[in-house]
């Protein structure tokens, strides 16, 4: 299986928003094992800890994040619901680590 960053917003303006950001980024996990990766969502994991209201929580969530990216051989970005500030830094960070990025839609 090939390792993969997987970018999908999470962070909403409501509550409606976010579980809506939640559910979409569920949906691309699922699309990235059925396509025969392993894929890594941060967003879904360390938000279960994490505030991610708290700017320190988030901040400590991505860095996080930033170093699993690190091993992996590839960012998936989903785009149906847009590019977040939060996946524009996985997105810089894969393009400096030299790691080929692929943007995907589930619709």
């Amino acid at each position: 299986m090939r390792r993969v960053i997987l970018e999908s917003p999470f962070a909403g303006v409501t509550e409606q928003v976010r579980q809506s950001n939640i559910t979409y980024a569920r949906a691309a996990l699922k699309d990235c094992l059925m396509r025969g990766e392993a894929p890594f969502a941060s967003h879904l994991l360390y938000t279960q800890v994490l505030e991610d209201l708290i700017p320190s929580d988030r901040k400590l969530g991505i860095e996080a994040g930033l170093v699993w990216g690190e091993v992996a051989e590839a960012t998936v970005v989903y785009t149906d619901h847009g590019i977040s500030s939060g996946m524009e830094k996985g997105i810089e960070h894969a393009k400096t680590a030299g790691r080929p990025i692929e943007y995907r839609s589930i619709k």
